[in-house]
């Protein structure tokens, strides 16, 4: 049985949908297509280097939905510190080799019947990741091939741009309340600085999930290309980024950033005391083993 749940766990938070759900040192090298020239593979994130051009593409590669575990948390801020440490390395575009899919999210079973120790121990990887990607001192760009809810939405904006399939069937939010999950202040943040307050007062307390033409719309990402033509458009945008003065770009991305960031910094075992105390309440345990019923029963 436990087996079985954690097969449908991976459907993540993405389980309600409907669907699976001066000049810069190096100039403006950008090809349209990246030549890799150095390649690192672990076992959820591929790593694809183009040393000449200074872009790395890093693919989310754990099936059936790139659902955040331990793992794949752990992996994906692992290898983010390795690009950062890298010289060669100038920006890095973060996509999904699996189709119709972003990331589903947090897995659930990461907080389901779980021990407390390991309820925060999970949460100090979610605040990990979050912490590198955005505040990244690299150019930083989502290439979302697929749906992107709740987690998989936060580590789409926590990157500088984003560039999301052009299917109305993909959709992308921060739904968490739909599980009885209420989503912390540095998601909120993170959201409210991107579309504004109010629409992330609504989308917060509805749980909302936006289609790829409507999250252009109220600004969550900032371009739809043809589903084939994401990371291609990726990377010929990282171009630009990168054609800006490489310390002008960081320095203002920190003057932007950095109150944020600062303020999880100063918080952190205070919001995981507080992810821990909620997580483990009696109802709110009971709403997540309703959804993986659900899961359960949809699958069957």
């Amino acid at each position: 049985m436990a087996a079985a749940l954690r097969r449908l766990s991976r459907c993540g938070v993405a389980g309600f949908l409907p669907q699976v759900f001066s000049a810069n040192r190096h100039g403006p090298r950008m090809l349209p297509h990246l030549v890799c020239q150095k390649i690192s593979t672990s076992s959820k994130i591929k790593v694809d280097l183009d040393q000449s051009t200074g872009v790395a593409v890093m693919w989310m590669q754990s099936p059936p939905v790139n659902s955040l575990t331990m793992e794949l948390l752990t992996e994906f801020t692992t290898t983010l510190e390795n690009l950062e440490m890298d010289k060669s390395c100038r920006g890095v575009i973060i996509t999904s080799s699996l189709p119709r899919i972003f990331s589903a999210g947090l897995d659930i079973l990461e907080m389901y019947q779980t021990s407390p120790e390991h309820c925060g121990e999970f949460w100090k990887a979610v605040q990990e990741l979050w912490l590198k990607l955005y505040g990244s001192n690299l150019a930083t760009i989502a290439a979302i091939n697929g749906s992107s809810p709740a987690g998989g939405c936060l580590v789409s904006i926590a990157c500088d741009y984003r560039i999301m399939a052009d299917d109305p069937r993909y959709s992308i939010g921060l739904n968490e309340t739909l599980l009885g999950i209420v989503a912390p202040y540095w998601f909120k943040d993170t959201m409210a600085n991107t579309v504004g307050h109010r629409t992330t007062e609504l989308a917060l307390g509805l749980g909302l999930l936006y289609s790829a033409p409507e999250a252009l719309k109220i600004g969550l990402v900032d371009k739809l290309v043809p589903e084939d033509q994401v990371v291609n458009t990726a990377t010929l945008t990282m171009a630009k980024w990168l054609a800006i003065d490489e310390h002008a770009r960081q320095v203002t991305k920190s003057m932007m950033r950095k109150p944020t960031v600062d303020k999880l910094l100063s918080n952190r075992e205070a919001d995981v005391h507080n992810f821990v105390s909620f997580i483990t309440k009696d109802s709110v345990q009971k709403s997540l083993g309703m959804y993986l019923k659900m899961l359960k029963n949809r699958k069957a």
